[in-house]
């Protein structure tokens, strides 16, 4: 078995692991124990990690196929999910977030790598772009992920159920949350375009035009959400409902045609 498959593997059965141990002890009295879940996933990053950078470095230069791609985005808010572990009650986000890159990186072991689309520049503007795209679409996740927190909370309280909220955070501390989030990634994402009209000559051109304009609507979509609760008050159902249609042009935007060519032409 390569490295990157066994680390793949290793890294499967921690994510694995560690979701269950939230799932299973979620409405328990005493909670989740966190100890237990933060080292299984800790584990689960560090080999997560080694045989992320191992998929993206295996060429002589950065592969970004689509599959080290989604592996490297779980990667990111995986370990941005951890982190926020540390210090907040995540215990609705860390399942979901585990077994998807749990998942993934078994799914990576049967995948092939010899579609990879290499791609790297050493110009600083096209390198700007991606990081900041990459930046922006993991934490709109995220904030897409908080959205769903703050709902579930929100429904909970109105059918006055305390024991399934017991060990979530206040919702108005979860709302507070969101919408930090929510700016940064806009920020990050209005950057990302912004970079992108200026120094990129086929930014708006004939083969990435329904990317640019599929990220353009997502950003338009964020921009509105930000502004209906700063201004308006908007919040639960419509947030979850308007960021849930954001985050999935913004998917289809980045990953949609990268799907089409890699795996099925």
């Amino acid at each position: 078995m390569e490295f990157s498959h066994f680390g793949a593997l290793i890294a499967f059965i921690c994510y694995i692991s560690a979701t269950l141990a939230v799932v299973l002890r979620l409405f328990h009295p005493k909670g989740p124990h966190i100890i237990t879940i933060l080292t299984l996933g800790c584990l689960a990053i560090i080999a997560h990690t080694l045989n992320t950078v191992d998929y993206l470095f295996k060429q002589e230069v950065v592969n970004f196929s689509l599959p080290n791609v989604v592996s490297l985005v779980s990667l990111i808010i995986t370990l941005t999910v951890t982190a926020l572990a540390l210090r907040f009650k995540v215990n609705l986000l860390i399942p979901v977030t585990y077994s998807f890159a749990g998942l993934w990186q078994l799914m990576m072991i049967f995948t092939p790598q010899g579609h990879g689309t290499p791609a790297i520049s050493e110009d600083l503007t096209v390198l700007s772009h991606i990081t900041l795209a990459l930046i922006a679409y993991c934490v709109l996740v995220i904030a897409t992920l908080f959205s769903f927190q703050v709902a579930y909370i929100n429904m909970k309280l109105k059918r006055k159920n305390l024991a399934a909220v017991h060990h979530l955070p206040p919702l108005m501390q979860v709302e507070t949350q969101l919408f930090v989030i929510l700016f940064i990634g806009t920020t990050c994402l209005f950057l990302s375009q912004l970079t992108g009209f200026i120094f990129l000559e086929n930014f708006i051109s004939k083969e990435n035009a329904h990317k640019t304009v599929l990220s353009i609507i997502a950003l338009v979509f964020y921009f509105i959400i930000l502004w209906g609760h700063y201004n308006q008050g908007w919040r639960g159902h419509r947030v979850l409902t308007l960021t849930v249609i954001a985050t999935s042009l913004l998917t289809l935007a980045y990953f949609g045609s990268r799907f089409v060519k890699e795996f099925l032409l």
